[in-house]
């Protein structure tokens, strides 16, 4: 991960205090890390913007992640996952262009962080970025929000305003949730984009502007197509060069990182905890993430509260919205096979979740002879995450249910 390019220069390691500087002095924006090992790991931040993380040799699974999230620091995107990785490297490729770029995905997966660092890796970074949330406003608000208007264009436009496109001139406007934006406004974009230049309320001559778009999306906007909610020709035009974000339980590598960086937005000072133990990342592997990254925010926060004074945050720490379990097995009245857990009706998103990955480990257990090794690898996750995956199954049953397998 360090060595990507967007990456390189950014961290200036150091030890005990000292740091050596490159010879042009620190660069703008880069991460200070004091680095030390101790029995006792930790992350600490300092009134002067360094960190300090101190590691565990025998942890270097949480060292690793740690440090990813410290290299991370400033606002640039926690990847670990390799498809997180690839996905980057191809944002980071199509930043160069001036296409613009459709950000599909579910919501919470860090959509506008991906946006901002398409911004930042291209050649506009110097310029504004400016986001708008295109379903937090009615339509008429939006207009004129979006493409500015005159002073007496409408009642109650007491002064004009330039608009975000005008205020977005040399640099990037990311347009969130654009599946929400009304068809007649889709209609006027669609002109923006390939005119290059804006007509204001109230005014009869249209301004030329230079900005790059990058449109998100919790919705299939085919589908939205399908239905006459948005308009094919407007979608070919955003629609270049697509990129989807995977729900974060389909990147079970990130949520390590991305746990150690939340724990250093809202913890990791004096009398708050700085570090996360080896159950209680466990515990947040296992879990569906139903909320993606802004559940794991959520959880993080929670666990600092309920941590208080402790240096380390633990499982016991570590409490969801709605606590990980797999549904009741229903009891067959008959000797009919009861029907399988993922598709019993009225379970919640995170137990038919739960339930499923449950029949995924039982199967390559059994393809595998029982061999734990064997069946990790087999499902691209660690030993100790799937000895704390088949521990969760046993207490809530489903090890029981499939005949006590492994």
């Amino acid at each position: 991960m360090l060595a990507q390019t967007w990456q390189r220069d950014r961290l200036v390691l150091g030890s005990e205090g000292r740091f050596v500087l490159p010879a042009g002095g620190r660069p703008a924006g880069a991460v200070e890390l004091d680095l030390a090992q101790s029995s006792s790991p930790s992350l600490a931040t300092s009134a002067r913007g360094r960190i300090a993380l101190t590691y565990d040799s025998n942890g270097l699974s949480q060292a690793r992640a740690a440090f990813l999230a410290c290299a991370a620091q400033g606002g640039w995107p926690i990847a670990c996952d390799p498809q997180s990785v690839a996905l980057l490297t191809l944002a980071e490729r199509m930043a160069a262009s001036e296409i613009p770029v459709l950000l599909e995905g579910p919501t919470g997966t860090g959509k506008e962080v991906l946006a901002r660092f398409i911004h930042r890796c291209s050649p506009r970074a110097s310029g504004p970025f400016v986001a708008v949330n295109c379903a937090a406003m009615p339509e008429a608000m939006l207009e004129g929000l979006l493409f500015g208007h005159r002073k007496g264009a409408f009642t109650g436009a007491t002064e004009a305003r330039e608009g975000l496109f005008r205020a977005a001139d040399g640099g990037t406007l990311l347009l969130d949730e654009i599946g929400e934006l009304p068809l007649a406004l889709q209609a006027k974009l669609l002109r923006t984009l390939q005119e290059g230049e804006v007509l204001c309320l109230g005014d009869t001559m249209p301004t030329k502007i230079d900005v790059r778009i990058v449109a998100c999306t919790n919705r299939t906007l085919a589908a939205e197509v399908e239905a006459g909610r948005f308009r094919e020709d407007l979608l070919y035009r955003l629609n270049v060069f697509p990129l989807e974000l995977a729900a974060l339980r389909e990147r079970s590598d990130d949520i390590a990182p991305l746990a150690f960086g939340m724990l250093l937005r809202h913890g990791c000072r004096p009398g708050m905890p700085g570090w996360l133990s080896d159950d209680a990342i466990a515990r947040l592997e296992t879990h569906a993430w139903p909320g993606n990254i802004r559940e794991l925010e959520n959880v993080i926060r929670r666990a600092i509260l309920l941590a208080g004074n402790a240096q380390l945050i633990t499982a016991e720490h570590i409490i969801f919205d709605k606590p990980v379990r797999a549904m009741e097995l229903p009891r067959a009245a008959a000797p009919a096979p009861a029907p399988a857990p993922a598709q019993a009706s009225g379970a919640s998103l995170s137990a038919v979740a739960f339930a499923s990955q449950a029949e995924a480990i039982l199967a390559a257990l059994d393809r595998h002879g029982g061999n734990r090794t064997r069946t990790a690898q087999s499902l691209g996750i660690s030993e100790r995450t799937l000895r704390y995956r088949l521990a969760s199954m046993r207490q809530n049953g489903l090890m029981a249910a499939a005949g006590g397998r492994a």
